[in-house]
């Protein structure tokens, strides 16, 4: 194999591999103010109020749906919301466990113990972010109710083994696809493997309905009614024999005004994930002859939507630990980050249990038969955080973004490779 030469590091005050900004998004444009002021337009002429449930947001479920395969869609106000709606919908008891990813954004956790139920760490897979099925079989306890398998950075997680292990053990999963919008497994949409599942539709993802929203997908439709309930206050949808509201939650909608921009939004979505998946595959591609760095694409079967790119450094093969490495990245203009986030349990919320006043509940209520104070490991979590760094990328960007990412990967693994 034949080994770059050395060149002087931006670090060290050599060049730049870039030296413009990188381009924004424009995540939104004059189709999605045209569909917006439509609405007003709408509303000022029959002097009606535009709402929630109504036609625009009604039509937007259904799109939805319908990008998915078909299935029935719920829009709420976020992908938080649509995590929680997803678990009530699923009539799991309290005090039983949920098992959760122990890395991800605290909405996909913070719902479980808001339910009375523990939320309990499954490691990550090894090289990757996402958990595996060693991971869940190593977590899941005869007081398992639940999963919420998340595909962190878009990368789909092993869904086939995981599935299989919670059928076996008749435990329902939650797909959480909040970063995931139009990720594949085995040729399919995330999200269509669990029993329901939870999307973000917030300004930061791949596909946005404005500043906030989330949406709870399912194919089977007694989900659905239950998920409708339970994002609206328990009124009785699909019901028609039933008087008042039926069960005890929250009004969790989503709007009309939000569901237009999620239209125009997902007609935009394929031409999106095109543009991004073009831009991964250049950087994967350019990357091939590295030595020292590896892309984490996912089990076998996983096609990325690469909300971003997960990579790994060999440490034994370079003469510098993560964070310098990434140091000198970011010194050639590129935007590498070298961790993603930090584990839940190790957040004040979770270590004091600090979540209905200071009861300590869930854990320390006599009908909770587990360890309340059961202590965690996470050693492929511990091993990821020393070896695993990250770029956004987004539909903004073009092959001449990728290729300075590559270059930049190629010079400074160059200068630090044994």
């Amino acid at each position: 194999m034949t080994t770059r030469p050395r060149e002087e590091l931006a670090i060290k005050g050599g060049p730049r591999v870039r030296k413009e900004p990188m381009p924004p998004r424009h995540l939104f444009g004059e189709e999605e103010k045209r569909a917006v002021i439509a609405l007003f337009d709408k509303s000022i002429e029959t002097g009606e109020a535009f709402s929630y449930n109504g036609p625009e947001e009604e039509a937007y479920c259904r799109q939805f749906a319908a990008f998915l395969g078909g299935g029935h869609a719920d829009a709420v106000n976020s992908g938080t919301s649509a995590v929680y709606v997803a678990l009530r919908a699923l009539d799991i008891e309290p005090f039983t466990e949920v098992i959760v990813p122990s890395v991800s954004d605290m909405g996909g956790v913070m719902p479980v113990p808001l339910m009375n139920c523990i939320p309990v760490p499954a490691d990550c897979a090894p090289g990757t972010y996402n958990m595996g099925p060693e991971q869940v079989e190593k977590a899941i306890t005869e007081r398992t109710s639940a999963i919420v398998v998340a595909h962190i950075a878009g990368t789909p997680a092993d869904m086939g083994p995981i599935m299989e292990i919670a059928r076996s053990r008749g435990v329902k999963v939650v797909e959480d696809c909040a970063q995931a919008h139009g990720a594949r497994y085995n040729g399919e949409y995330v999200g269509t493997f669990g029993d329901i599942a939870a999307f973000s539709t917030m300004s930061g993802k791949h596909h946005a309905t404005a500043a906030q929203g989330g949406v709870v997908y399912t194919r089977n439709e007694g989900l659905y009614w239950k998920s409708r309930r339970c994002s609206d206050r328990g009124k009785p949808f699909g019901l028609d024999d039933a008087e008042g509201n039926i069960t005890c939650s929250l009004n969790l909608n989503l709007n009309d005004l939000s569901a237009v921009v999620g239209m125009v939004q997902l007609k935009k979505l394929p031409g999106m994930l095109e543009r991004i998946r073009l831009v991964a595959q250049k950087v994967i591609d350019r990357c091939e002859p590295l030595q020292a760095v590896s892309i984490d694409q996912g089990p076998p079967g996983a096609e990325s939507a690469f909300w971003f790119m997960v990579f790994r450094l060999d440490l034994g093969k370079v003469s510098c630990d993560l964070d310098a490495f990434v140091d000198a990245l970011r010194a050639e203009g590129l935007p590498f980050n070298a961790h993603y986030t930090t584990p839940f349990i190790q957040h004040p919320w979770f270590k004091n249990r600090a979540v209905f006043g200071n009861s300590g509940y869930p854990w320390t209520c006599p009908l909770f038969t587990g360890d309340p104070n059961r202590r965690y490991e996470l050693p492929n979590w511990k091993a990821n955080n020393s070896s695993l760094f990250l770029i956004k990328i987004h539909e903004g960007m073009t092959l001449h973004e990728a290729e300075d990412i590559a270059e930049a990967l190629a010079k400074v693994e160059a200068a630090f490779l044994k």
